[in-house]
């Protein structure tokens, strides 16, 4: 691998005014270095910015000033070959590492991957790249890099942390937030209930809840059985229109048939307008190139062993790529993202029509829309309200996590991306999705699946004391393996334990949506009321004080934030 150099050039104030053209006044003030052997950088303000550079074998080498500016340029360019990050006890220093031959070869094909291709731009246009089709990808590279050979040390675990941090830029503490956070004691929660989980909602009950006009009627109670138990395959292309919000609940048949009519002469106008674009047009349509092109690699590699979408030349894979163009022309802002094949998918299995594929698929776009977009504060959010809730229910598995440098949860990107559709069977996925459609028991349902499934893990996790790698690896490795009546029956045991909490942290039901000054965390999933559509992120309200005071002193005190200051400490 080519060792990088950096040569200085330092000229004495005192010699500002003389003339530094000769070669020998130039050697006599330059110096150079390899940043392989670069320890730490100090940034320095007095008046002007200077940087002091020290080496690995502990040597300090001359300030290097920078009188006229340009200190963060020179920082920006060292970024391209070194790590930089923050030391722990110094605000000032920056610590720096620079990745080994295989961690670097591992990444190269990563970006340079078509699966992935743009992350190099800083995200701009598929911000999330490198974590989808997958995040598996992402997670073998940096183990089998770390891992490495039997002569190479092992890579620290914070610097393995630093690199996925770039990966959702953002997600530390934002300083720029107002200031305030909640305290919160370590919280008894009782015992958890045991729930049990009920037969799928058959054809005759779905009928039986239709009054002869076609209106859906026990709305509350008929959302509370699918929850219970999903659907039998026959009833979901119906129930999955009024679920995803295609057709209103209190709308009867006439009324529904004259809706399919207005939206299929409105997709297909939609469609004429990319179908009709000429090649020449095309060439100059960059954007719709991009997209075009993105989604015929995505749509060739979607769910190909399921048998709706197997062969060559399948008819399931050019109405995919007909919906997810058509979809460019209804969203152009967003276009196309790669992981929203993934989403669309399983609709068109369902729907096995292409008009209502599309209207369905926008409708659940609407709800996964903040995790697409070019800031990716849906994605920040969540798993910032993850990290919360799981602090909550178990504190020491998340300072065990936090020990490990996975505390920001970054293994569970994946899961809250695409909805567990990588992690799941094709018809665990169709069961897991129609449950959370119905908005129970709570809002951010999907946050306590993630955490249903990291409680039945936590026990392997820490007593095979697994660091950084070896969680990543675990985790990701549960693929396929995962059972999801028992993920949803310990999920909904989960909220029921928490709405029981008579002391619940305010910023906890903020997350979960439940009204602490109406009905109480008693409001399950038989309320008479219409649940918050779960999925997506919660409008968080400003942060109140201190729910619990201490003034002990005692414990650990944590300041953590998450989405509009919602600010959580725990003590221990």
């Amino acid at each position: 691998m080519t060792t990088l150099c950096i040569l200085c050039f330092l000229f004495p104030l005192r010699r500002l005014s003389g003339s530094l053209n000769h070669s020998h006044e130039r050697s006599r003030w330059a110096f150079s270095f390899s940043v392989g052997d670069l320890r730490s950088v100090t940034v320095k303000e007095e008046g002007w910015t200077f940087l002091l550079f020290r080496l690995k074998e502990s040597t300090s080498l001359p300030a290097l000033h920078f009188h006229q500016g340009g200190s963060s340029e020179f920082l920006d360019s060292l970024r391209r070959f070194a790590l930089l990050s923050e030391a722990p006890d110094d605000e000032t220093c920056l610590l720096v590492s620079t990745p080994n031959k295989a961690l670097s070869q591992s990444f190269e094909n990563l970006l340079d991957d078509n699966n992935f291709g743009l992350v190099h731009q800083k995200f701009r246009k598929d911000p999330y790249v490198t974590t989808l089709g997958g995040f598996s990808k992402v997670t073998n590279y940096i183990f089998d890099a770390f891992r490495g050979t039997e002569e190479q040390h092992q890579r620290p675990p914070e610097e393995v942390a630093d690199l996925l941090g770039e990966v959702i830029p953002g997600l530390e503490i934002n300083q720029q937030e107002e200031p305030g956070f909640e305290v919160i004691t370590r919280i008894d929660l009782g015992t958890r209930p045991q729930v049990t989980r009920r037969e799928p909602l058959s054809a005759e009950d779905w009928t039986k809840h239709q009054d002869p006009e076609g209106r859906m009627i026990n709305i509350t109670h008929l959302k509370h059985v699918i929850f219970k138990g999903g659907l039998c395959h026959a009833v979901r292309k119906e129930a999955w229109k009024f679920l995803l919000g295609y057709f209103p609940w209190d709308s009867t048949l006439e009324e529904r048939k004259a809706l399919h009519r207005a939206k299929t002469d409105e997709y297909f106008r939609m469609k004429l307008q990319w179908k009709s674009v000429s090649e020449e047009q095309e060439r100059r349509n960059s954007r719709l190139r991009d997209y075009r092109s993105l989604i015929e690699k995505d749509v060739n590699r979607t769910d190909r062993t399921n048998r709706f979408y197997e062969g060559i030349d399948n008819p399931g894979l050019v109405l995919l790529h007909d919906i997810l163009m058509t979809y460019c022309m209804y969203d152009f802002d967003l276009g196309y993202v790669q992981g929203m094949s993934d989403l669309l998918s399983p609709i068109l299995y369902v729907m096995e029509n292409e008009v209502d594929a599309f209207w369905c698929f926008v409708s659940f776009m609407d709800q996964m829309h903040h995790n697409f977009e070019e800031q990716m504060q849906g994605m920040k959010t969540q798993l910032i309200q993850l990290s919360t809730l799981l602090r909550l229910l178990d504190l020491s598995f998340w300072n065990y996590l936090e020990s490990q440098d996975s505390g920001y949860l970054y293994f569970c990107f994946r899961w809250l991306l695409i909805r567990f559709k990588r992690e799941l069977s094709f018809q665990d996925v169709l069961r897991l999705w129609e449950v959370m459609w119905t908005g129970l028991p709570c809002q951010n349902f999907h946050l306590l699946v993630c955490c249903a499934i990291l409680d039945s893990e936590k026990q392997k996790i820490m007593e095979e004391n697994y660091g950084f790698n070896e969680i990543l690896k675990h985790i990701n490795e549960l693929s396929m393996k995962l059972d999801i009546e028992e993920i949803l029956q310990k999920a909904e045991g989960i909220c029921l334990q928490i709405q029981s909490c008579k002391d619940l942290p305010h910023s906890i039901s903020v997350i979960l949506g439940l009204d602490t000054e109406g009905s109480g965390s008693g409001s399950g999933s038989g309320s008479g009321s219409e649940p918050t559509q779960c999925g997506s992120p919660p409008a968080l309200r400003p942060t109140q004080r201190a729910d619990t005071s201490c003034s002990n002193g005692h414990g650990h005190l944590r300041e953590t934030s998450s989405h509009n200051s919602c600010k959580v400490a725990f003590i221990s």
